[in-house]
């Protein structure tokens, strides 16, 4: 059950426990702000293009995040779960809600989508090491999706994973668990289309940032349960999603 506080902001009971353990709050970097021309917004996208890091993620990785947004109207919400990386016991998990303030646009979802996160970012008391999110990274006309862009004002590791095909050309993987084939734009490997589960339709994994792709692929995997296509970080996050809709009628 989500428990309605101040602010448009939601937790669950465990947020509540989790608070007497971690005092800390998240932070986040001021990239830029959000009233912005498409042009604006494409020129941003380009400079941050620039800044992207694929190298191996080296850390001890124990605490990870999973970010996913939803609509109703003009109302969105942003729900992020942190949960344990090796038993993916759930430890936090935080909604935000307002009222969106900028169209979809396609191209851009990040700058419609990112003021909504960094409200619930700011709610978390529990700081993950590494962030999924429900969309794209590099697998993006401008290398710049949601979990690129994001990664810039979170300051963390990202991962994008995608149900749906964006951008680029691949051959279908093979119809056995793990099997992948890379995605290629304009000669570049952006991402990797993943069969997680035999026989079922296949997930779309990128780098977001400070990452290799291989990393990608393998934490994907390492999340995947027996009830989704998609890792069960981004699987609780949709699910409460839909839950947080769902109670408030």
């Amino acid at each position: 059950m989500l428990e309605a506080s101040s602010h448009g902001i939601y937790t669950t009971p465990m947020f509540m426990m989790v608070h007497l353990l971690s005092a800390i709050s998240m932070n986040y970097n001021q990239i830029h702000d959000f009233h912005l021309t498409p042009l604006q917004m494409k020129e941003i996208q380009s400079t941050l293009k620039r800044k992207i890091t694929l190298r191996p993620y080296q850390g001890n990785l124990q605490v990870v995040a999973g970010v996913d947004v939803a609509y109703q109207g003009t109302q969105g919400v942003a729900v992020i779960v942190v949960m344990d990386y090796p038993s993916k016991e759930i430890l936090e998990t935080v909604c935000y809600e307002e009222k969106v303030a900028t169209d979809y646009i396609p191209g851009l979802l990040a700058f419609r989508e990112l003021p909504l996160i960094l409200k619930a970012w700011e709610q978390l008391t529990i700081s993950p090491d590494l962030v999924f999110f429900d969309g794209n990274g590099i697998l993006h006309p401008r290398q710049m999706g949601i979990a690129t862009h994001a990664s810039f004002f979170i300051d963390r590791p990202t991962i994008g994973v995608a149900k749906s095909h964006f951008i680029g050309s691949y051959d279908s993987p093979a119809q056995r668990q793990g099997s992948y084939s890379p995605i290629i734009d304009q000669g570049e490997t952006i991402g990797a289309v993943l069969r997680t589960q035999t026989a079922v339709k296949p997930v779309y994994v990128s780098i977001g940032n400070r990452v290799t792709l291989q990393q990608a692929i393998d934490f994907t995997m390492q999340l995947v349960g027996t009830e989704s296509r998609v890792p069960e970080i981004i699987r609780q996050a949709d699910i409460r999603t839909r839950q947080f809709w769902r109670e408030k009628g």
